[in-house]
C-alpha cells in the first residue's frame, strides 16, 4: 500500500516539474543550492549576539551605582538610608507616643539596636 502512494507521489511531482517552464525551475534550482549552501556554513554561536547588549548592560549597572552616591560621604542610597534609619533609632529625643501607637515595636528596635 504504502509503495503504491509512493509511486503515485513521485509520478505526481514528476508531472508538476514537467509542466514548469525552464526560468522557473532554474530558480527552484538556485534557491535548492543556496540552502544547501546555509547547511554546510558552521553555525553561528548564539551567545555571540547577546555580547552587545550584556556589555551596554554592565555599563549601565556601573553608572547606576557610580551616580548613586552621596556628594558628602560617597555612601550608596540604600546604605545611606540604613545609616539615617539607624540615627533615628538611636536619637536619645524618645519620640511621644499617641494611644494607638505600636509602642512595642518601637521597644522592640531599640533592644535589637543595643544587641
Amino acid at each position: 500500500m504504502s509503495q503504491d502512494f509512493e509511486k503515485r507521489a513521485q509520478e505526481v511531482l514528476q508531472e508538476s516539474v514537467s509542466r514548469l517552464d525552464g526560468r522557473t525551475r532554474s530558480r527552484l534550482t538556485q534557491a535548492r543550492h543556496a540552502a544547501l549552501a546555509q547547511l554546510e556554513k558552521p553555525a553561528r554561536q548564539w551567545w555571540r549576539s547577546y555580547v552587545p547588549a550584556g556589555a551596554a548592560a554592565a555599563a549601565a549597572v556601573l553608572a547606576v551605582m557610580i551616580y548613586a552616591g552621596r556628594p558628602d560621604g560617597g555612601l550608596p542610597l540604600t546604605a545611606s538610608a540604613a545609616v539615617d534609619d539607624a540615627e533615628i533609632l538611636a536619637d536619645v529625643d524618645a519620640p511621644e507616643f499617641e494611644e494607638g501607637d505600636d509602642v512595642e515595636f518601637y521597644e522592640w528596635a531599640a533592644g535589637e539596636m543595643e544587641s
